[in-house]
């Protein structure tokens, strides 16, 4: 029998989503290009927190691997964490970055703790972003599992957003699911 759950999710280039398709609450958070921990930490007046769920290596999605250039089958440093305001999860955010990215300077971001990843890329002279990708998630997809597993009642639909940063030419991808709570306590 075929699991429900999916593992590739079907992302797509913000530019081929019509607008009209994406909640209207949702639009300013999922097309803002500049720092998502800047605009949370302004939203919620500074009472701003990471919440780290999760850290190591594992392998990734297919679709992650593939954006990425990772051979299949290879290990790849992944982070989990909630940027919460008030203490309530705003967004689940999942980070993968490969092995050899983790090199030279970029090192630290294995080491980042509690500390904001958005605060560490829009800090460096070198970082240069790609494209927006947007997702729409229901209960079939993995990543809809994993970004409501923390948040008490489920939601019917998660809308997200990705993108490949690259530190010094190596590259990184960022996920960033945005949970009910930021469009019902903000903006």
């Amino acid at each position: 029998m075929r699991s429900p759950y999916h593992p590739i999710t079907a992302w797509r280039p913000a530019r081929r989503w019509s607008r009209s398709a994406i909640p209207e609450k949702y639009l300013p958070w999922l097309l803002d290009t500049s720092s998502l921990t800047q605009r949370v930490i302004t939203a919620c007046g500074g009472n701003f927190r990471v919440n780290v769920l999760s850290r190591g290596w594992s392998r990734p999605a297919l679709d992650e691997a593939q954006v990425l250039g990772v051979e299949n089958g290879r290990s790849v440093f992944v982070r989990h964490v909630q940027l919460l305001c008030n203490e309530r999860p705003w967004v689940f955010a999942r980070t993968i970055i490969p092995r050899s990215t983790l090199t030279g300077h970029e090192r630290r971001l294995a080491r980042l703790g509690a500390r904001p990843l958005g605060a560490a890329l829009f800090a460096d002279p070198t970082m240069e972003r790609g494209d927006v990708e947007i997702v729409r998630l229901t209960p079939r997809h993995a990543l809809f599992e994993l970004t409501a597993a923390n948040v008490g009642h489920a939601p019917d639909e998660i809308w997200g957003r990705r993108s490949v940063f690259r530190l010094s030419g190596k590259p990184l991808l960022v996920c960033e699911m945005f949970l009910p709570e930021i469009c019902q306590s903000c903006c």
